[in-house]
């Protein structure tokens, strides 16, 4: 009988571990609120910030075409201008992300005008199922962080948060 609680403890006990790895990716965070985000894709960096004060600073890779205003879909640029988060994401491929709201109606009559789409599907997110190099700017046009990090971003920002992409 001993051998029984023995063996039902350990595997009670690694299926505890186990549910916890998945839930290790979601953090809390009780500081101040994020009021926007600047993404300044010139010097590599993403801000969170609350009214004028930045709270965080990272380092971001963008789309594999860093220069310009995402214009259609697959030129691998980034977009600039300002969107907001749209939606939480906690199966991304890219481990967990925070949808942005590109394409606007502009971004839409633009590339309709020229009888391409958008695209879309724009996110912040982290690098886990990436393949490829990791390093420099690797991605279709969203903006990518260490996994660690989209971890703490994605506990701070909240749906509708302003998000201002500049060159």
């Amino acid at each position: 009988m001993t051998i029984v609680r023995i063996i039902f403890v350990l595997l009670f006990a690694l299926g505890l571990a186990a549910c916890g790895k998945e839930e290790g990716k979601f953090r809390s965070y009780r500081g101040e609120a994020v009021t926007s985000i600047q993404v300044h894709k010139g010097a590599r960096k993403m801000y969170l910030l609350h009214n004028s004060k930045v709270l965080e600073t990272y380092d971001i890779a963008l789309g594999f075409t860093p220069v310009g205003h995402k214009q259609f879909e697959g030129d691998g640029k980034t977009p600039e201008g300002t969107y907001f988060i749209d939606r939480h994401n906690p199966k991304s491929r890219f481990h967990l992300s925070l949808g942005i709201s590109y394409p606007n109606v502009r971004d839409r009559a633009f590339a309709a005008s020229q009888g391409k789409s958008p695209g879309g599907d724009i996110m912040i997110h982290g690098r886990s199922e990436y393949k490829g190099r990791n390093k420099g700017d690797w991605t279709a046009g969203c903006i990518a962080v260490k996994d660690e990090e989209i971890e703490v971003i994605y506990s701070m920002i909240r749906r509708n948060t302003p998000i201002h992409i500049l060159p």
